[in-house]
């Protein structure tokens, strides 16, 4: 008998996945992540019997459902399906994903759209926090074209831009769930930070790398994936998060001094394969980083003045700018960037 569930194949910034309604999957999450194992095609590196592409970036999966709650529109929870192991995990938001969950919304009903540009209140379920997606509607229907380019995607796209509210310790609890902007694991002076994504926040220097090597390079250097692992494992339960050895959180970001104009160079593994660009929440995180005194990425940064700050995070394939709004202590309010997303089939999607 066919297994075959409604699903819409979407790119949602550098990332890309299926996009399901929640009352159209399995209620129990068991059997839930079992169908959605089965539609990637993991665990298989090359995930040749499923939709996956091989690389965590395009083995993502969004569930959405209509919100109960009076300052959203529609829940968003994310899912991460591992390549080669049979893990389905909603520890970590993404932020790349939630590009395409207003466009997605909208076009399965759960927002209407007026002409011009539609907004769409997104509750973030892996975090708890609110998300304001607006997405162009010329003539009350979803566009996907337009003359935005993001690095790390070819071509032009209409553009989804992304406020977050609200971030700070989405995961861990707190901002810098040590309290320190500062803390040593194994002789390596690290971040422990959270604005939107747990992230361990190193000097590339201190890793034995100049923060310029390419991801193929870095991917290939097993030395420097283990020394990562090794600080990974003992920050997680620092950052609150328990136990990380199945997680794909936190993500291990090493920065050094901007290569072409930026604030901060980025090469981040997430956790175990090196990010072509960075993520999106990630950005927001090593952003915010930035900014706070004597860390490891304030000493590489160059950070601009006052309140409202635009920070462009470099990465392997181009940059990511982030503005953050500071309150009047000079503590991160609130973030934005800009993304986009397109809608690249709407079918059925069938798992064993």
């Amino acid at each position: 008998m066919s297994n075959g569930i409604r699903c819409m194949w979407m790119r949602g910034g550098t990332s890309k996945g299926g996009f399901f309604l929640k009352e159209e999957l399995p209620g129990n999450t068991t059997e839930r992540d079992a169908f959605l194992l089965s539609m990637m095609g993991s665990p298989d590196p090359v995930q040749i019997d499923g939709m996956g592409g091989a690389d965590p970036l395009t083995s993502k999966i969004a569930v959405v459902s209509k919100s109960a709650r009076e300052d959203a529109d529609v829940d968003y929870l994310f899912l991460q399906a591992f390549v080669g192991q049979a893990i389905i995990t909603d520890a970590q938001n993404c932020g790349n994903i939630l590009a395409g969950v207003g466009p997605f919304a909208i076009e399965r009903g759960l927002v209407s759209a007026t002409d011009g540009e539609t907004q769409a209140r997104i509750f973030m379920e892996n975090t708890g926090q609110i998300a304001i997606a607006t997405v162009q509607t010329p003539g009350g229907v979803v566009s996907y074209r337009g003359d935005s380019k993001i690095d790390g995607v070819p071509g032009t796209h209409a553009a989804v831009p992304l406020e977050f509210q609200d971030t700070a310790g989405s995961s861990c609890g707190a901002l810098l769930p040590t309290g320190n902007a500062v803390d040593t694991i194994n002789g390596v002076e690290c971040t422990l930070i959270d604005n939107g994504m747990p992230v361990v926040v190193m000097r590339a220097t201190d890793m034995g790398i100049t923060g310029t090597e390419t991801r193929e390079e870095l991917e290939a250097n097993t030395e420097l994936k283990a020394k990562l692992e090794a600080i990974r494992l003992q920050a997680g339960p620092m950052m609150n998060l328990g136990d990380v050895t199945e997680k794909s959180v936190p993500k291990m970001s090493m920065v050094s001094a901007p290569l072409n104009g930026g604030a901060i160079n980025t090469r981040t593994f997430i956790p175990h394969r090196c990010h072509a660009t960075i993520g999106v929440l990630g950005a927001v995180s090593v952003a915010t980083a930035a900014i706070l005194p004597d860390s490891p990425a304030a000493t590489a940064a160059q950070v601009p003045e006052g309140s409202r700050k635009t920070l462009a995070v470099e990465h392997p394939t181009g940059e990511m700018s982030v503005v953050l709004q500071l309150d009047q202590d000079g503590a991160p309010k609130s973030a934005a960037l800009l993304r986009t997303a397109r809608k690249l089939f709407d079918g059925t999607v069938f798992a064993l």
